[in-house]
């Protein structure tokens, strides 16, 4: 029986790679000369920390950061979570963004339930942080790919594991 998976996995490398694009742009830029604006990425706890001087500061480091993650994959600015802007030491500011990784189960659910409610012949069970999608036909479950990609619009997803 012919089945796929749903699987939402963040491509570390392209992540590190927009983070020091964008921070070779934050130091090259002469409104931020003198200022405490930096980004900086932890791979181990899946974060982007952003740190300026005010809250205008970070709105303009975020329009550096975001298209950088787009050019290297594209619907990465969805996939964090962005935390409050926090103060530190003065009036500096930080604002620490989570690197969501996986299908977490409200996702999964939705995902199921917009399948089910599709109409397509297909079945669709939650796996650990993926979806498995089966059905009798390739041609259903490329018609279930095209309709969760349109339907899920908000959280970047990857067709994969297809089998035949």
């Amino acid at each position: 029986m012919p089945s796929f998976d749903i699987t939402s996995e963040a491509d570390m490398v392209a992540l590190k790679n927009a983070v020091d694009v964008a921070a070779r742009q934050i130091g090259n830029r002469y409104d931020f000369k003198g200022t405490s604006a930096s980004i900086e990425l932890n791979e181990k706890d899946k974060q982007i920390t952003l740190f300026g001087d005010s809250d205008f500061q970070l709105d303009q480091i975020k329009d550096i950061l975001f298209p950088a993650l787009e050019k290297k994959e594209p619907d990465s600015a969805k996939r964090l979570d962005h935390q409050d802007v926090q103060k530190i030491s003065g009036n500096k500011v930080k604002q620490m963004m989570k690197i969501r990784d996986g299908i977490d189960t409200e996702l999964a659910k939705r995902i199921v339930k917009l399948i089910k409610d599709s109409g397509l012949k297909v079945q669709a069970s939650i796996q650990g942080d993926t979806v498995r999608v089966n059905g009798a036909k390739r041609d259903l479950l490329q018609d279930t790919i095209a309709f969760v990609r349109k339907s899920v619009t908000d959280f970047p997803l990857q067709f994969g594991n297809f089998r035949d």
